[in-house]
Parts: C-alpha cells; structure tokens; sequence
C-alpha cells in the first residue's frame, strides 16, 4: 500500500539544504543527547519530583524529536519515490517499537503477580491500552487520574507512547493531505503550526483550575501541538525558497538562541510543575517551542552544542532511550512493592531509587542489544528464523533456551494475572467502606448548631477575606508522630466537625471511633477551593461545631494560602482549627506544608497536625499508593490530629 505525491516533489518541497543534513543523510549529531536530556528529567520527576518539579516536560521534548524526524522521513521518501510507501512506513514503526514493548507488558505483568497489592488493579485495560496504542483514550474514558491515582498503575507512562503511536498511524495520511493542498514550504508551515496552536488552544480552553487536568494531558487533540511543531521544523528544513534554518540570521545565531532556549527549558523544568495552570495555557507549548530551538540549531556546521550533546554517555542513554522510557516506571513500582516499606527520602527510600535506576539501566541495555537491534536491522522472520536455529543448535542448552521458557512461564502467569486482577485498588475500597460512616457523621453535623457567636463572627468574615489576617503569635508545632495524644475532653468528638479530601474520607473510621459523634463532610478528588465552599454552606446553615478539623491539598496541594486564610477567617476566632499537612512524593508537598505552617502561625486557635512527620516515621501504615492511610494508618491519622487539638483544648 502507498500514498502516491499530489505531484513530483519541487526542490523547495526536497531540497534539504546545508542545515537539514538530516534530510539527506538520516543522522542529526547530538540528537541522542538531547533524548537523553528528555528521559534523565522524566526519571528524575518519577523518582524525585521535588527535585525536577516540571521533569514532566521530557516527554514533551520526545513529541517535538518524532514530529521531526517522521517528518524527516516522510519528506526524504517523497524526495526519493516520489510517494509514500504505507506498508513499508508502518511495518518500520513497528520493528521499532513492538518488540520492547511486547516484552515490558509481559515481563512486568507476570512478575507483578507475585508482588501482590495494587498493581493489578484493572491490568486489562492497561495491557489493551499498551497493546492497541489506545492507553490514553482507555484511561480518559474510564475517569483515572494521572495526577491523582488510587492505585500504582504499572503502565501509567504508556499514555505518551500511545499519543505517539497514534501519530505513527494517522500522520502519513494526513501529510499527504496537507502536500496536496499546499503549494509552498510556507504554506505547508503555516498549515502545521495552525494544527499546534489549535492543539494548545484545545489545552487551554478545556483545562479548569482546580479540576483534574488528565483529559487536557491525556488527549492526543489538546497535547499533539509538540508533534505538529516538529513536524513544521521538518517542513521549513527541506524548503530552499523559503528554509529558516538557512537564513543568515539562523545560521549566525544558532548556537546562541538554542543555548537560551536549553536555558528555558530548563528553567521550566525547575519551576513549572504540573499542578500549576500555566502549564496548560501556554508552558507546555512554551516548552516545546524552545525544543524546536534547540533541535533547529543541531544540524549544520559543529558547534559547542553538538559537541556536548554528542558525548559519548549522552548519546548511550539517548539511544537507549525509548527502552529506559519503557522499563522504569514498571521498574519503580515492583521494587517498591517487593521492598520493605520506607518513608520519603529516608535511607531505605534512596537505595530503593537507586536499584531502580541501574536495574532499569541493565535491562534497557540487554533489552536493546539483544531484542531492538536484531528486530529492527533483521525483521521480525529473519530475526526469529535465526532465534528458532540458535536454539535447536546441538549443545546450546542455555542462552536462547532459557529464553524459551521464560517466555512460556511469562505467558502463564500473565493469563493468570488477567484472570485474577481484583478491579479495585485498597483505597478504593477504603473509600467504600467509610462511605457510610462519613455519610452518618454528615447527617449528625447537619443536625447540630453550631455556636451562634462564632457563626455570626464567621459569616461577618466572609466579606472581609480580601484584607490581611491580624498578627498573632505563632502556636507551638505538636510532636511529630504523636503516638500518644492527650486524653480529650469527654464527648469531644460531638464538637468536632471535619472538612477535608479523600485522606479525611479514608481515616473517618479511624476518626470515628476515637472521637464518637465527629461530623465529617468529606469527598474524594477535593481541592482546597472545594474545601472552602463546603466550609462557607456549613457556616451558613450554622452547623460548624465547636473544634474544626480540616484535611486537604492531597490532590493539588495548598498553592494559595489566602484560600487557608479565607477558611479561618470564616470560621472566626472562637473555633479551634486543626490543619493536617500532607505527605507524598509530589514536588508541591513541601511547599503546602510551610503555607499552612504560615498560616496557622497567624492564628492563635490555629494548629498543625504533622501527618508529614508520622508516615515518613511510619510508612508500613500507608496504602499502596503510598499516600492514604491503611486500616492501622487511620488511627495514627487519628493520633496526630488529637495532639494537635490538646495543644489547642488544654
């Protein structure tokens, strides 16, 4: 099957010129560093967030890096053939991508079965996804969360494979369209960047602050703007009427505006994590228009960049890339599950990251010599021909044998492993089953009155949130674990009411039981706006009680302090409020936890609770997902907000 050309190619549709040497020779120095540059931050953010808070941007750089060289690809073809030869163009992308893939799904599923937990929940849909090119689609339509989990999905990282795949599939199709109704390099440009910042404008608009920004993230329309843009870098190489990378302009200043924009990737990658709005309306974009920069000013003449880009470990890692890609997210999750439990950056923590990195590093590197390479040089018949006849060779008993019966023990256990996945995480079901004691203690709330003074000095505080808190001194911070409170009052949990996020919702029975009759108003997926207007309705039907307890910034941290703020103020100064910090491994979690230390050292009737502290010291009491408290969890969650409220109470 092939497309033919509208018309043979002009030289300005094929000429490469000096600067696209990738149009003639298929090989760009220094490109393989800059994938290296793109798989360190996206390990970096998956083992580490905190350190590379908008590491995230790596797979964003791969996008640019494909559009480019498909392009490329689909350009040199046209130049050579005159059409574009599907069949060819596709059985290519598979050699390429479908071995190490095949093998990650099979190899990470069957060892999974053994590690138990969480990291089956639902491996159906995650294998279809991996296996059909549909991950993202799958998991959009099925409401999961990349941001917000409930479970350790083992092929969660799939989502961008498949956003490229996607590409592999519709793109020649669609470029053929493109060649047709175009007759310029610049017209062809135009149609492509038109495409991106249609793509970004799709972000932009269906994004909502506050809300779960997977759909935007997930979605091949709101995130293909980086393939689009490469992909116009492609264009504007082959072109010699109108080639921006052959202008003088180019040509002198190439090293110098793509040092500045390595500057600012990286500076996004520093800063811009992906819980804050600007990343999508318009910082991914930003992100990928200086990859362009940078990928615009390889080809040509050696430069500085090249040369450091060229360096012979960056270029091992680049090469390797797409394997290290695949393997290290299902690498980090079965450590972690076959390890002892540790606590964030504790010892255990850091050789825990530190196996995952050399063991993801070994098994991408055999993985490429001995399943990629011979796949992609040989084809799928040769490579397999020649596997079949070093295995019935006389006296090879091991090696390509061994091979064999892994490869027949995976397979079992991996139709095992999707006979028997559970379709619910450990939080999920602790999420069910407090349902029903938030929902009592709901009720119970709803019915109470809370004190007419403090809800009149509330609700005269609700006009007032835009001015500054008065000044107060700073309230003693509670023990860190806290695992012996202060005996409470009698019936002090019938003057509690709790607000919170799903970490409030999980830990109600916990709650419950050590404090009889707290009202709880909980709800998984919250944020901190949801949480204040939860907080305003229960202020205004005057059911607020005499302590508050309020648990949120599990999903999206606490980035505005003046949201804590407006919450206390609403509350007023005759309530005691205890504020629970969170724990985690996102980059925002440290930055959460000093706001609401600000805050409360505002307010004199104002605590922490230091939840951080108690599940760094107890990590064996978190759920899978190494964020919820499990069944012995909920009362050191209990544990620790009483502290607090006796340092308020005594």
């Amino acid at each position: 099957m092939s497309v033919d050309a509208p018309s043979a190619p002009s030289r300005e549709q094929v000429d490469s010129g000096d600067p696209a040497q990738a149009l003639r020779t298929g090989r760009i120095d220094g490109l393989d560093g800059v994938r290296a540059l793109a798989i360190i931050a996206v390990l970096i953010f998956h083992l580490r967030p905190l350190s590379l808070p908008g590491g995230y941007l790596g797979v964003d750089v791969f996008f640019v890096i494909s559009g480019f060289l498909i392009t490329t690809l689909l350009v040199r073809e046209l130049r050579g053939n005159r059409r574009i030869d599907l069949r060819r163009f596709w059985t290519r992308r598979a050699r390429r991508l479908l071995p190490a893939l095949v093998v990650v799904v099979f190899a990470t599923v069957s060892l999974a079965v053994f590690a138990g937990g969480d990291l089956l929940v639902n491996i159906g849909r995650q294998v279809t996804g991996a296996l059909t090119f549909s991950n993202n689609w799958l998991e959009i339509g099925a409401g999961s969360s990349y941001f917000n989990a409930t479970s350790p999905q083992l092929f969660v990282n799939f989502w961008s494979l498949a956003v490229e795949e996607q590409f592999y599939l519709f793109w020649p199709l669609l470029f053929t369209v493109i060649m047709a109704i175009t007759r310029t390099g610049r017209q062809r440009v135009g149609v492509l960047l038109a495409l991106a910042a249609a793509s970004a404008l799709a972000m932009a608009v269906l994004y909502t602050p506050g809300q779960d920004a997977t759909r935007v993230y997930y979605g091949t329309d709101t995130h293909a703007f980086g393939l689009m843009i490469g992909a116009a870098l492609a264009v504007s190489a082959a072109g010699q009427s109108w080639n921006l990378l052959a202008t003088r302009f180019w040509r002198r200043g190439r090293v110098f505006i793509a040092l500045a924009a390595l500057a600012g990737l990286i500076a996004l990658m520093l800063w811009m994590d992906p819980s804050r709005p600007v990343a999508y309306r318009g910082g991914i974009l930003a992100a990928s228009l200086l990859t362009a920069a940078i990928v615009g000013a390889l080809p040509g003449p050696t430069t500085v960049l090249t040369a450091v880009f060229s360096l012979r470990p960056l270029a091992w890692i680049g090469e390797r890339s797409y394997g290290i890609y695949l393997w290290h997210w299902p690498v980090i999750l079965l450590i972690a599950a076959f390890a002892p439990p540790v606590g964030m950056d504790t010892p255990g923590h850091w050789v825990q990251r530190g196996l995952a990195v050399l063991a993801t590093l070994v098994i991408a590197a055999v993985c490429y010599r001995w399943i990629e390479n011979p796949i992609r040089e040989l084809g799928f018949r040769e490579a397999s021909r020649r596997a079949l006849d070093a295995i019935g060779a006389p006296g090879r008993l091991t090696g390509p044998r061994l091979g064999v019966a892994a490869s027949l023990a995976c397979v079992s256990l991996f139709t095992a492993a999707l006979a028997t996945a559970p379709d619910r995480s450990q939080v999920e079901i602790a999420l069910a089953d407090a349902a029903a004691i938030v929902e009592d203690t709901g009720a119970v709330a709803s019915e109470g009155v809370g004190d007419d003074e403090a809800t009149a000095q509330g609700e005269s505080a609700t006009d007032g949130t835009d001015e500054a808190a008065p000044e107060a001194p700073a309230t003693e911070a509670p023990p860190a674990a806290a695992e012996e409170p202060a005996a409470p009052p009698e019936a002090l949990g019938e003057q509690i009411s709790g607000f919170g996020d799903s970490m409030l919702y999980v830990a109600a029975p916990g709650l419950s039981a050590d404090l009889p009759g707290i009202g709880i108003d909980a709800q998984s997926n919250r944020q901190w706006p949801d949480v204040l207007a939860a907080i305003q309705a229960a202020v205004a039907a005057g059911s607020v009680r005499e302590h508050v307890v309020i648990a949120a910034g599990t999903n999206a941290g606490v980035r505005d302090p003046d949201l804590v703020r407006a919450a206390l103020d609403l509350l007023g100064p005759d309530r005691s409020v205890v504020l629970v910090n969170i724990y985690g491994s996102s980059s925002w979690v440290p930055e959460s936890n000093q706001n609401l230390a600000d805050v409360a050292a505002e307010y004199p009737n104002v605590a922490v609770a230091d939840w951080n502290a108690a599940a760094t010291a107890h990590p064996e009491q978190l759920q899978p997902d190494l964020i919820h408290p499990n069944m012995d969890g909920m009362y050191l969650f209990s544990d620790v907000v009483q502290a607090a409220l006796a340092t308020l109470t005594a």
